[in-house]
């Protein structure tokens, strides 16, 4: 094999060439594939479907949790509502028994019923060559049509509003993957804790993004997830076609994150990031929105403006000024090699 291609989302440019070659979409399909879009949106009637699919191909312990979670995401970040959850469960040959296959059907029932969302059909196999069970999810949703929030609505002057902060997922990822290496250099509550951030602060934003819809009307929402923040930013500004000013001391990172990923020489920035929420509004809308998210208990903060396309997607430190760093693959894949 020629140049294999490192683990992680395919490049961008690759996947955008592909999408250019050989898609093609619909009149009805109102919201299509692309770079920076996390869900399709098809006109259905007086409102629209919302549809997602994504895969968890790690952190096996709660897999069927995942999987509901991070699909629920990305329809909600089109500002529709969870509904109809499918689940394709390839389970591994010779280490498979019931237990297992019950164990991740549980999971997927348990967070089906904390969004109110039907778990209403997909496909179970064991398959040869697996070494771990993967879960690919399609989550159905909808939105009325003047409710569905653009992917590339983002507008000069607008701010940009992060929930909870970086990296909810990768820290739990992180302590429930290499936890026999931490083990002894940290304390068990420490480890627990972070094992526990997948429900606390939590890796779903579909309460973020009700509330944030709540409050005034959005622009664009996406949620960072492969790449972390930085490749979320990239993604957001790619899908708008503009640029973005981002302030570093604004960015908050979770003490455990910092604490894991300086354990392991990771970047916070590129971790994988899912249970934050990138909020784009008007900036006379920007505090109100913040205002919304704190008083539901949700932790949120500005940090940073869209600017034209020409000034590229920027990362303000202090006195200085630099390209937003790009991560070619999620820096927590490094784990795994």
């Amino acid at each position: 094999m020629r140049n294999p291609l490192p683990l992680g989302k395919l490049p961008a440019e690759d996947l955008a060439d592909l999408l250019n070659r050989y898609t093609h979409v619909d009149e009805r399909v109102v919201v299509g594939p692309g770079i920076g879009v996390d869900a399709t949106a098809i006109e259905f009637g007086d409102r629209l479907l919302v549809a997602k699919t994504d895969p968890i191909t790690f952190a096996t312990d709660e897999i069927g949790w995942y999987a509901v979670n991070v699909n629920a995401n990305d329809v909600a970040c089109l500002g529709a509502i969870p509904r109809w959850f499918l689940a394709t469960l390839l389970l591994p040959e010779g280490c498979t028994d019931r237990s297992l296959a019950e164990r991740v059907f549980a999971q997927i029932a348990a967070a089906c019923r904390e969004l109110d969302v039907s778990l209403c059909g997909g496909h179970t196999e064991i398959t040869y060559g697996l070494e771990r069970p993967i879960v690919v999810g399609q989550m159905l949703g909808e939105v009325a049509r003047d409710d569905l929030v653009m992917p590339g609505g983002a507008q000069v002057g607008d701010v940009v509003v992060l929930t909870k902060g970086i990296a909810v997922e990768a820290t739990a990822i992180i302590a429930r993957e290499r936890g026999a290496d931490l083990a002894g250099r940290f304390s068990e509550e420490f480890l627990v804790r972070c094992c526990d951030f997948l429900h606390q602060p939590g890796i779903s934003v579909v309460r973020d993004a009700r509330i944030a819809t709540a409050c005034t009307r959005v622009h664009a929402m996406h949620d960072p997830t492969e790449g972390g923040l930085a490749t979320g930013l990239w993604e957001l500004a790619q899908a708008a076609g503009v640029g973005l000013l981002v302030d570093q001391e604004q960015i908050a990172i979770l003490p455990e994150t910092a604490v894991l990923c300086a354990e392991f020489g990771l970047d916070p920035l590129g971790v994988i990031a899912s249970g934050a929420l990138l909020v784009v509004v008007a900036a006379e809308d920007g505090e109100r929105v913040v205002a919304g998210l704190q008083e539901a208990g949700i932790a949120a903060g500005i940090i940073g403006r869209v600017a034209e396309s020409g000034a590229g997607v920027l990362l303000q430190t202090g006195g200085t000024t630099q390209q937003l760093p790009r991560f070619p693959r999620d820096e927590i894949t490094r784990l795994f090699e």
